[in-house]
């Protein structure tokens, strides 16, 4: 059976959860992480020298670092929906998880997640949260009027380019930050929400994140 090992409200762990649940598979979910602990341990550390999470066991094939676990998944289990063997058609949705990776998730989970949210408010860097909420606000202005005329970031299905960024926004609507006007992202949005797998994997509470730094 595939075992995810991973804290539920780790932001990375979400994302390969979500798309486990899109896929219908069956698996086993370990705590390990944070208050869990046990990435320092001998056998973990076996699977992952970095000792972070998540990590994957799909009958002895071992994967670690959140977009390659997708990647894995979609390429084993979702092969017409969410991978193709066509390099053309893959770098559809690749150059979209290398965006959400390298420019969206820096700017909103550390940025302003971090930043903001789980800084105590005497800590925070109020000039850099600010930046980063201006960064994320033009990311998410360039995606709506990307999906001003379809209700998928690829077009008419979800696709992997949907769910390393469709995991920020729980998050990005749940804070009391400005965000601008952005009617195809909103829709976007209640479109996710009403799948299940994004309800049970990536709709988890965080507020007992707040104002905390440690994991």
């Amino acid at each position: 059976m595939l075992t995810i090992w991973g804290r539920r409200s780790a932001f990375n762990v979400q994302k390969v959860l979500w798309l486990v649940g899109e896929l219908g598979l069956a698996h086993r979910h370990i705590e390990a992480g944070g208050r869990a602990g046990g990435l320092d341990t001998p056998a973990y550390r076996a699977m992952n020298p970095h000792g972070r999470v998540p990590v994957i066991d799909d009958n002895g094939t071992v994967v670690w670092e959140s977009h390659a676990i997708l990647r894995y998944l979609a390429a084993r289990y979702g092969k017409d929906r969410f991978w193709h063997e066509d390099p053309a058609q893959r770098s559809q949705f690749d150059r979209w998880m290398d965006w959400a990776q390298t420019t969206l998730q820096p700017d909103f989970l550390r940025g302003v997640f971090w930043g903001f949210y789980r800084t105590p408010e005497a800590q925070r860097d109020l000039t850099a949260v600010t930046r980063s909420v201006a960064r994320c606000a033009a990311h998410f202005t360039l995606l709506d009027a990307l999906l001003a005329d379809r209700p998928f970031m690829l077009g008419d299905e979800l696709t992997l380019a949907d769910i390393p960024i469709g995991t920020h926004l729980y998050r990005y609507f749940g804070l009391e930050i400005e965000r601008p006007a952005m009617p195809y992202v909103e829709a976007w949005y209640q479109r996710l929400r009403q799948r299940p797998a994004y309800q049970q994997n990536v709709m988890i509470p965080f507020h007992d994140l707040f104002g905390r730094l440690d994991y």
